[in-house]
């Protein structure tokens, strides 16, 4: 990373953990909770207190959000929507649900700044790699929308693309399943579940880590994924501290 884009030494005095930049993933179903459809509200607060927790741990910190509690795209594509129609409103759904974490992480008293790649200049910045860099320097958490603002790709692909862009240190991928398992845990009760993993064997076995472009660019950039059940209070804590949650994806 850039000297430019490391914290101060004030901070660098005061935190001891591996990683100073991150990118957070976060699926669109994980701000759903249990209530099937949406947003849950006890859901989205609580993880705005724990990114929050985060940046005031001294972590510099930005969010690619998905948009599957509203509307995914393959899903109206395979409804019979034209792809590209149905990938711009997953692209919408996506801007929704960072307006309304970034409420959220506000009501917490923490700045933040939602930046889409669609140009929605009414609820959200234009996405400038500079400057959203310049918002993390300032201790801004920056949240993503809109994917990569082109149909076709998922935000799988816009996390690994903007961590690369940012300069991050890791991409956390927060799920709902606590790792990346040999099998569907759920169907087979002999399912193991990997605590490392290489990016071949990832891509090799398609385990679902991300999808095989995200992970080819992660891997092509030596980029290290960790996932982790992110509705589990305090892991995404453990996964900045780099302690063991979940299963961590990095190049042999």
């Amino acid at each position: 990373m850039a000297d430019s884009s490391k914290p101060t030494d004030s901070q660098e005095s005061e935190t001891d953990h591996p990683y100073e930049r991150v990118l957070l993933k976060l699926s669109g179903e994980v701000l759903m909770g249990e209530v099937g459809y949406g947003i849950d509200s006890e859901t989205i607060s609580r993880l705005a207190r724990e990114l929050v927790d985060v940046r005031k741990y001294g972590v510099q910190l930005a969010v690619v959000i998905g948009g599957g509690n509203i509307f995914r795209g393959l899903t109206g594509a395979a409804k019979g929507m034209d792809r590209a129609s149905a990938d711009y409103m997953g692209m919408m759904a996506t801007v929704m649900n960072a307006v309304a974490l970034q409420d959220a992480i506000e009501r917490q008293g923490e700045n933040v700044r939602v930046v889409s790649a669609l140009h929605i200049r009414e609820v959200a910045e234009p996405y400038i790699r500079r400057r959203a860099i310049r918002h993390l320097e300032k201790d801004r958490i920056v949240i993503f929308a809109a994917g990569t603002g082109n149909p076709y790709f998922t935000t799988d692909t816009a996390a690994s693309l903007r961590a690369m862009e940012i300069g991050a240190d890791v991409v956390l991928k927060g799920t709902k399943v606590d790792g990346v398992y040999s099998a569907d845990p759920k169907l087979d009760s002999k399912a193991k579940r990997y605590t490392q993993l290489s990016f071949t064997e990832a891509l090799t076995n398609k385990l679902g880590v991300m999808d095989a472009t995200a992970m080819s660019l992660c891997r092509d950039n030596d980029m290290p994924i960790v996932v982790f059940n992110i509705n589990v209070p305090g892991n995404l804590m453990k996964a900045v501290h780099g302690e063991a949650v979940g299963t961590l994806v990095r190049e042999e």
